[in-house]
């Protein structure tokens, strides 16, 4: 078989029903994942609950549930679903997208090694593994400060983090989303319009806060500043009326949650 028939034969692997369903699967996942997030964030802000406000905390909280093991061993085939289906889109482009355009591709490929890194962190857990998600980070961000540059590179990926947050705002506000939402019902695409519009502004804001403290981190040279989600959380907590706040971007987080749902069933793939 010729290169362009191989070429030609993966395309239509990557439109196919199977991947259709990987990726609705995989954005189920998506979506049930924030909104235990946005839970465990809310039960924070309410003094009810101390755990990590995180990827790994959310699936430690499932994980001690009734049937816990199932849920994240799902949760996990649907974050390596999810992963898949993103790396198609990187090799063979994005659906409401200009083919042309390798900046949907590339933030298709960083998608999908994301759900990877989260698919692995799933399984890590179901095997018993204990150390906390910030603190994984917290880590990682002392070992590249001890090298030379190290500082300006965690500057760096700080700002990317911000701009990454800042796009998801406008994304947001502009409602910019809505371009892969296919829906019949009218009422249903001014609903997941709502919804997207709240839980993506929140996220955003979210990830603003993360990538400012990574950069304060840098700064100061203080690796403890920077811990992800979770550290996030917690700082804001800190501040006057944090209780409040952490509601508020719990809240957010699980809108995003539940927009995540409406998007597995309507989205265009």
């Amino acid at each position: 078989m010729d290169v362009p028939d191989v070429v030609d034969a993966a395309a239509t692997v990557a439109d196919s029903r199977p991947v259709d369903i990987a990726a609705r699967i995989g954005l189920a996942a998506r979506g049930a994942i924030w909104i235990v997030i946005g839970t465990l964030a809310v039960s924070l802000g309410l003094g009810r609950s101390s755990q990590h406000v995180d990827q790994r905390g959310a699936l430690s909280e499932l994980l001690a549930e009734p049937f816990g093991g199932f849920l994240v061993a799902f949760l996990a085939v649907g974050f390596a679903a999810y992963a898949l289906w993103r790396f198609s889109e990187a090799a063979f482009g994005v659906t409401g997208e200009n083919p042309a355009k390798t900046g949907p591709r590339l933030q298709s490929f960083a998608r999908g090694l994301a759900y990877a890194v989260l698919c692995a962190t799933a399984v890590s857990v179901l095997l018993g593994s204990q150390p906390s998600q910030s603190a994984q980070q917290r880590s990682l961000t002392a070992q590249v400060m001890d090298h030379a540059g190290g500082r300006l590179l965690v500057g760096l990926v700080g700002l990317a983090v911000v701009v990454i947050g800042a796009v998801m705002i406008y994304e947001g506000w502009t409602a910019k989303f809505m371009r892969y939402f296919r829906a019949d019902s009218e009422g249903v695409r001014r609903t997941a319009k709502r919804l997207g519009r709240i839980g993506t502004i929140g996220r955003g804001a979210v990830f603003v806060l993360v990538g400012l403290l990574v950069i304060a981190a840098a700064v100061s040279t203080s690796p403890s500043k920077a811990g992800g989600i979770d550290t996030a959380i917690r700082t804001l907590l800190k501040e006057p009326f944090g209780g409040a706040l952490v509601v508020i971007a719990g809240l957010m987080l699980v809108t995003f949650g539940i927009y995540g749902l409406f998007e597995a069933r309507y989205r265009r793939v």
